[in-house]
């Protein structure tokens, strides 16, 4: 069985299209559904089962796209509802197909905010949380939260094998030193591009241009751009996504079931 990373959704808090905006990003969405972005998660596949990385309000629909069946690990960047908000999605395959609880791994401070949310999950997930700088292990592979940059407690997560190393940062304003260390020289480094242009929010996000350079100066084998808004400073379509990623080596745009061979 291959070792791999998919990314399940590839887009900000408001998914593209959204249901409110006609800029020329959400047009061209609609007209165009390969371009769409639901908001952003990932899957790990291992030798032991799938690893949900995240749960975005848009999960069910995500999860059919990739015929993904199984799910037999969460773990959680952060507690925002657009990495949160479909976890009530997997209520009844806990309770109807798998028949057993879900390791939910959270950030520490989200223990309390996952209660209040959601107090009846409390027979679907296991829930734990997650330390930063440990390495958890399934078969092969591990995992292991770094500290980002994010105005709330929020993790990176670094995923090893033998032969290759993924750092996933999809919310993040660079990072801290100590986790930039333990990032350099990664054979990805798929990061935070919300903004194309300015960046509204420079404490907690990064835009697209940011995101090339921290790429740079962490010597990456490639930096792959997510949790991008499309409208967000100005829209943008796919064709100056592309532009912008082409005047730099080693730079891909992200995109919904895009995977990573580990």
């Amino acid at each position: 069985m291959k070792r791999s990373f998919k990314l399940m959704g590839t887009g900000a808090g408001p998914g593209t299209p959204s249901f409110f905006c006609e800029c020329a990003g959400c047009l061209e969405a609609r007209q165009y559904p390969k371009y769409s972005r639901t908001r952003s998660g990932a899957v790990v596949k291992t030798e032991i089962g799938n690893i949900l990385v995240d749960a975005p309000p848009d999960l069910r629909v995500q999860l059919l796209r990739e015929q993904i069946k199984d799910i037999d690990n969460i773990f959680m960047t952060h507690w925002h509802y657009d990495h949160f908000g479909g976890l009530g999605e997997l209520e009844y395959y806990g309770k109807l197909a798998r028949k057993q609880k879900v390791p939910l791994y959270l950030p520490p401070s989200a223990q309390p905010e996952f209660a209040a949310a959601f107090p009846n999950l409390f027979e679907v997930f296991e829930v734990k949380s997650w330390s930063f700088g440990e390495q958890y292990w399934f078969g092969g592979l591990s995992i292991t939260p770094l500290a980002a940059c994010h105005g709330i407690e929020t993790a990176g997560f670094l995923v090893e094998t033998v032969n290759k190393r993924l750092a996933y940062f999809p919310d993040t304003s660079g990072m801290p030193a100590t986790t930039a260390h333990k990032v350099k020289g990664v054979d990805w480094l798929i990061c935070d591009a919300t903004f194309c242009g300015d960046n509204w929010f420079p404490q907690v996000h990064m835009s697209a241009e940011q995101a090339i350079e921290l790429g740079k100066a962490l010597s990456v084998g490639q930096t792959v751009l997510t949790h991008m808004s499309i409208h967000y400073s100005r829209p943008v379509v796919n064709s100056e996504l592309a532009a912008l990623a082409a005047k730099q080596a080693g730079v891909k745009v992200g995109y919904d079931g895009m995977v990573f061979e580990l």
